[in-house]
């Protein structure tokens, strides 16, 4: 994920993504770099428009809640469900401690 990042960098700053200025943007933040990860990444960037992309994920990342489909009552639910399985594992625990202390009266 760092060799994307260090690739937006490079974009948002007007710079070339070249694989030398990816390498030396993640050895200057201290991460041990993969040359053939580095080269991967400027050969998959290579026709790919990143305005774009980046703009087709954002429309992506806004739709996929609505695609989600779960009411947020769904969604509050949940805790209280995890809540009612923890008190009844709580009180099986409780009830098996009082069966061990009969055990040693």
């Amino acid at each position: 994920m760092e060799y994307i990042y260090a690739a937006l960098l490079l974009h948002k700053a007007g710079k070339d993504i070249t694989e030398e200025a990816v390498v030396a943007i993640l050895q200057a933040a201290g991460i041990e770099v993969n040359d053939a990860r580095a080269k991967a990444l400027i050969a998959a960037l290579e026709d790919v428009d990143i305005e774009e992309a980046m703009a087709t994920a954002a429309v992506a990342a806004v739709a996929a809640p609505a695609a989600a489909g779960a009411p947020p009552a769904a969604a509050e639910e949940a805790p209280a469900e995890e809540e009612a399985a923890a008190e009844e594992e709580e009180s099986a625990e409780e009830d098996g401690m009082a069966g061990l202390g009969a055990l040693f009266g």
